[in-house]
């Protein structure tokens, strides 16, 4: 596989920063090994600022950084719930914060709305490209927050299913989803072009899934990340061909971002599963556990603390 190497210019401001080396190999970037900004322990001075969107589910994803970052011996400051994209990189790009959880494909649309890229290795390599000055990502992780299709377990070990085009040939199907699903790209359309399935389409919205543990609709247009998932028993087929944007869970970083300090985010990044995620949001949703126990059990769980 061919090796995808970013690096991230210097910033005009008055900080001294360092550029940031980083490689891809597939889905999969590492972290060169050029002078480092800090030495494993940051003093006052050194401390990295981490910020998240206003979503449960990004601040649980930050809070592992932070708790992570702090076990290593860095100093680390939370500035979390500060919005979404409009304020989250101005805020990097300013230096206010170093680093914060992002999502491939959503932030490769937000630079790049011509994208045709879908899949995850396609969606990784054009965002390293697509990046400003200034701004890198580190290590992309298996864990999602997407749009996905989802079938009950039960269905899925009837049926055998294991990805999207193994619902071809099944009738009938009735997929469920929001009412602008049945026109979206990855709607009915989508999946008679891309994998042969035919369906009829059923605009359930907020309904979604209680419709398809019912039995009402067979297939349900549901986010990878979403508790339901676990709640509910549900199976989310795999989408090898790239009908969805893929969106993994990746660190968006500043210049500013010291280098010995990506080895510790991309520890995360590779033990933070798609399951993995949807079990978290479960803890913060269901469970009503606050994000610092969610996150410290989590880095525990993964010999990561």
């Amino acid at each position: 596989m061919s090796r995808i190497t970013s690096r991230l210019a210097l910033a005009a401001s008055a900080l001294t920063i360092t550029a940031l080396a980083l490689t891809a190999c597939g889905s999969s970037g590492s972290l060169e090994e050029p002078a480092a900004t800090g030495s494993g322990s940051a003093g006052a001075s050194d401390t990295i600022t981490i910020g998240s969107q206003a979503y449960y589910s990004n601040e649980i994803i930050a809070e592992i950084y932070a708790q992570a970052l702090e076990g290593a011996g860095f100093t680390v400051e939370r500035t979390f719930n500060i919005g979404q994209r409009d304020a989250i990189i101005p805020s990097l790009q300013d230096g206010t914060i170093q680093l914060t959880p992002e999502y491939t494909g959503n932030l490769l649309q937000y630079f790049d709305k011509t994208t045709t890229a879908t899949t995850t290795d396609d969606v990784y390599a054009a965002l390293e490209k697509a990046l400003p000055d200034g701004l890198a990502v580190l290590d992309q992780s298996p864990a999602t927050d997407q749009d996905s299709y989802n079938v009950t377990a039960a269905f899925a070990a009837q049926h055998n299913l294991k990805s999207i085009g193994d619902l071809a040939g099944i009738s009938p199907l009735v997929l469920g989803g929001a009412p602008e699903l049945e026109q979206r790209p990855y709607g009915p359309s989508g999946l008679k072009e891309k994998y042969g399935v035919d369906v009829t389409f059923s605009a359930t919205a907020d309904t979604t899934v209680d419709e398809l543990v019912a039995g009402n609709i067979q297939v349900a247009n549901v986010y990878s990340a979403d508790p339901n998932i676990k709640t509910k028993d549900l199976v989310t087929l795999e989408d090898p061909k790239g009908l969805f944007l893929a969106s993994h869970v990746v660190p968006l970083v500043s210049a500013s971002f010291p280098t010995d300090a990506a080895a510790v985010i991309n520890k995360v990044s590779a033990a933070l599963t798609p399951e993995g995620l949807v079990a978290l949001n479960v803890q913060s949703t269901q469970d009503q556990k606050s994000p610092e126990d969610i996150a410290k059990a989590w880095l525990s769980e993964n010999g990561l603390s």
